[in-house]
């Protein structure tokens, strides 16, 4: 497994700055970049089609269970989008960077 994982969550707009915010604060996460995107899914058996802050957090993978625990309690989706994906490489002394933030 990697040391580096990203966590994709996505949240009504406006709803991703207090997830990220507390992400950093409790240095769950080194850095959160908040994008709005369109998505498009079903959902209660009706086709859905809602404009969305897409969170790309940047965490450890030692991290992952807490850090899905902390998107789950403040977010206002009864169901959210939580996907990690693993970072399997990337440039070093970004990566260093990583680690310190969270520490």
């Amino acid at each position: 497994m990697t040391e580096f994982v990203l966590v994709l969550s996505t949240a009504q707009p406006g709803g991703g700055e207090r997830i990220a915010r507390c992400l950093l604060e409790e240095k769950l996460a080194a850095c959160v970049n908040i994008a709005q995107v369109r998505s498009y899914f079903v959902w209660d058996g009706k086709l859905s089609d809602e404009i969305e802050d897409l969170m790309i957090i940047k965490t450890e993978e030692g991290l992952i269970d807490k850090v899905k625990s902390r998107i789950k309690e403040l977010h206002s989706y009864q169901l959210p989008e939580i996907i990690v994906m693993p970072i399997t490489d990337g440039e070093e002394s970004y990566l260093h960077w990583i680690r310190q933030a969270l520490r």
